[in-house]
């Protein structure tokens, strides 16, 4: 879908913010996303991800919306595996484990269809089949020598599995695989591996914390009344810029409400709560 070039410069400003806070700051992504979402409710791009956002936030049933939104709108069968994943977060696991011999799997590229079997192995063990999880996880993907951008997670689950059902040097084993595999640091498999051989991490920034404690409490540390009061001034300028952008917000036309569960309702809680909070400032 075309959108008039201003339009489409917000909605993008909106979406870079997403992608740059979802891993850190998933709540400030959404309220983006959001944003984003009043803008262009009929752009594809838009619904992943506002789907994205809600999936960090936990926010399953608004994810799992938007994620079939996107897919009736592109016809793609990519986010399969993440709808079986909200599947699981709604405390659904038999629904994840049915979309998991769907036809739409056969469907799905190699990284997709390893994403759809770590998403069943974690259906299994949510309903406490641990053994089958681990059989679930075993396949060509996971003995193969390569490593792929799904590898390192992909042996960790398999380690974990092996943990919990109670074989500890297999589980060594495999999160020693995990380890070399996991160029950037996406699991915590070193960790792991370094608990199971009776290593203690000691924090070294335990002590930088406490020098920085007794020299913020040491003469001197306190601001002079000169920088608070320009401090103070940044944060009254600040609150005003956000108020004016509030406010064109507001002004700007809606698209269509989104599809997904509960997105308008959202939207107008929102709105709202930042009347009532200028009600109360005011007051």
């Amino acid at each position: 879908m075309s959108l008039p070039k201003t339009l489409a410069e917000d909605v993008a400003r909106n979406l870079v913010m997403v992608a740059k806070l979802i891993d850190d700051e998933p709540e400030e992504a959404y309220a983006y996303s959001r944003i984003a979402l009043r803008l262009a409710s009929r752009v594809a791009a838009v619904r992943e991800a506002a789907g994205f956002a809600a999936y960090a936030t936990q926010r399953y049933t608004e994810a799992l919306a938007e994620f079939r939104a996107t897919r009736r709108m592109t016809g793609s069968v990519e986010l399969w595996p993440v709808m079986a994943d909200c599947e699981r977060g709604l405390g659904r696991p038999e629904r994840a484990m049915a979309m998991a011999g769907e036809p739409e799997v056969q469907k799905l590229d190699k990284a997709g269809q390893v994403e759809m079997r770590l998403v069943a192995a974690g259906a299994r063990r949510d309903m406490g089949q641990i053994d089958a999880a681990i059989v679930t996880l075993q396949g060509p993907e996971l003995g193969s020598t390569s490593v792929q951008p799904w590898t390192a997670r992909l042996r960790y689950a398999y380690a974990d599995a092996l943990l919990t059902a109670g074989r500890e040097d297999e589980a060594r084993e495999w999160f020693a695989k995990a380890v070399e595999a996991d160029r950037d640091g996406s699991t915590d498999a070193s960790e792991r591996l370094a608990e199971l051989d009776g290593v203690e991490f000691v924090d070294a920034l335990a002590g930088d914390e406490e020098d920085s404690t007794e020299s913020a409490e040491a003469p001197g540390s306190v601001e002079e009344p000169e920088a608070v009061a320009a401090d103070e001034a940044a944060v009254a300028a600040d609150g005003t810029a956000g108020e004016e952008r509030a406010s064109q917000l507001s002004d700007a036309p809606e698209s269509d409400a989104p599809e997904s569960a509960g997105g308008t309702e959202v939207a107008e809680a929102a709105e709202e709560r930042t009347e009532a909070e200028e009600e109360s400032d005011k007051g």
